[in-house]
């Protein structure tokens, strides 16, 4: 039962929105006072935020027909199958993503209230709407080519920004903006690495992303982009002097890039190999955020 509520919940991509979060709140360590009970209230909101997000889109996936369309279960990418295989109801998950909300929504509430300020709320609630709009209808943005950009938002600037603006009250920021790119478009290249393997069932619900725009035998062009754009932001970060020198050794990550960008390329209609190239994007995405984590505490 265990092992299904965190197949449910999808954990383990949990750190595509810790880690960025982490940054952006020790970005200013050096210079101000840790403000340790809004970083905590921070955490839990992030956390539940991202959880309710991962629930409801496989609500409307599964309204969709979009994870009926495949029963097979990849771990990274075409939902979890729980709806399918009967294990979990819809509602369950509709439930499960309120519920989820509600806690977010409650660690906002108490944040603005040590912050002493009502625009965390403002911020939280627009995150909010965002990231249910994402799956959910009228908008569902997924569904219109736009779902790489909400990612990116959601996942970089919203993160990284967010954690800063606790810290430091200051929002909007150019800084903590520019900071947080490099991360923002490695979660876009999570979401979109794992759009390639679901490409045909997407196709035939009408979910058009830049996957189905490009192609599926043209997506590691794509995937190069996304790529270039993340490791070229890490340089563009440290010419403007907001990272050190240290950030560099991020550059390693390159090779596991290549490596889901090879795959990507020769197999793009093998699922199973393609579970490589996810795999190897995230770890892109942990190599460099660690790497950001431990500059800003050093």
């Amino acid at each position: 039962m265990l092992a299904n509520i965190i197949t449910a919940l999808r954990v383990p991509f949990l750190t595509a929105s810790v880690f960025p979060f982490i940054f952006g709140s020790l970005v200013l360590l050096k210079t101000k006072s840790f403000n340790l009970p809004g970083f905590l209230l921070g955490l839990l909101a992030v956390i539940s935020t991202h959880l309710s997000a991962n629930l409801i889109n496989d609500y409307a996936d599964s309204k969709s027909g979009a994870d009926w369309q495949d029963m097979s279960f990849y771990g990274f990418f075409g939902g979890s199958k729980l709806i399918q295989k009967k294990i979990f109801s819809e509602q369950f998950y509709l439930n499960a993503a309120v519920f989820f909300a509600i806690t977010a929504a409650l660690s906002v509430i108490f944040l603005s209230i040590i912050l002493r300020t009502f625009v965390v709320i403002v911020l939280f609630s627009s995150i909010l709407l965002l990231a249910w709009a994402y799956s959910v209808k009228p908008l569902q943005l997924a569904y219109r080519k736009v779902g790489e950009i909400v990612i990116f938002l959601l996942f970089g600037p919203a993160l990284v920004m967010g954690g800063y603006f606790i810290q430091s009250k200051i929002f909007p920021d150019f800084k903590s903006f520019m900071l947080s790119l490099p991360l923002g478009v490695l979660t876009c290249a999570i979401l979109y690495a794992n759009e390639v393997p679901d490409f045909s069932t997407d196709k035939a619900v009408g979910k058009n992303n830049w996957v189905t725009l490009l192609g599926q035998k043209n997506a590691y062009l794509g995937y190069y982009l996304l790529m270039v754009l993340a490791f070229f932001s890490i340089v563009l970060n440290i010419c403007f002097g907001f990272l050190g020198v240290l950030p560099l050794l991020s550059l390693a990550a390159i090779f596991p890039a290549l490596k889901a960008a090879k795959v990507l390329k020769n197999n793009f209609q093998d699922k199973i190999k393609l579970a490589g190239s996810s795999k190897s994007t995230i770890q892109v995405h942990a190599i460099v955020s660690i790497v950001l984590i431990i500059t800003a505490i050093l």
